[in-house]
């Protein structure tokens, strides 16, 4: 039953979040960061895990057999020192495809998309993959080319980088079989 509670208290958020339906912005404090693309908010006792809609940041391990993906800590403090603590707007655009309690959303603080300022500082990459047609990458597809001229975050490693997603797939590789 508490479980039923917690997934209809979500699904009844994602349809009040705006975004993909309109209704106005909702207000929620940020109270842990986990990497630089997904943090925790809570509002009115309801707490909700925001993936950060239309960027994907390096990537920090959870396991000590596998190597943080270079800027993945630092994309994670970046992203704190901006929102960690404060109460920050939400446009929601649904479900994230995974885990089940995730949603898809922009973050603003003070009128500052946070979601974009992570793209601008060369600790996320845009990422263009099954997005929402009302949702323009179109901004954070012109602050990653930017940033990429500017060297700027994890575009200083050149020919070194390594996308999010291809480092996820490497690691899952080859941590495959193992204990």
């Amino acid at each position: 039953m508490k479980r039923f509670l917690f997934y209809f208290g979500v699904i009844s958020l994602i349809f009040w979040l705006p975004g993909a339906w309109g209704s106005d912005t909702q207000s929620f404090k940020v109270t842990r960061v986990y990497d630089g693309d997904t943090v925790m908010a809570v509002r009115d006792g309801t707490v909700i895990y925001v993936m950060l809609m239309g960027i994907d940041a390096p990537e920090i391990s959870e396991s000590s057999q596998v190597p943080d993906q270079p800027f993945g800590r630092e994309a994670r403090n970046y992203l704190s020192s901006l929102i960690l603590d404060k109460e920050v707007k939400i446009v929601g655009y649904g479900r994230a495809p995974y885990p089940d309690n995730n949603i898809l959303g922009v973050i603003f603080l003070n009128g500052k998309n946070i979601n974009l300022e992570m793209v601008k500082k060369g600790l996320a990459e845009a990422f263009d993959k099954d997005l929402p047609s009302n949702f323009d990458i179109s901004p954070y597809l012109e602050a990653e080319r930017e940033a990429r001229k500017e060297k700027a975050g994890m575009w200083s490693l050149g020919e070194r980088y390594i996308s999010p997603s291809q480092w996820r797939e490497m690691h899952k590789l080859s941590l495959a079989g193992k204990p």
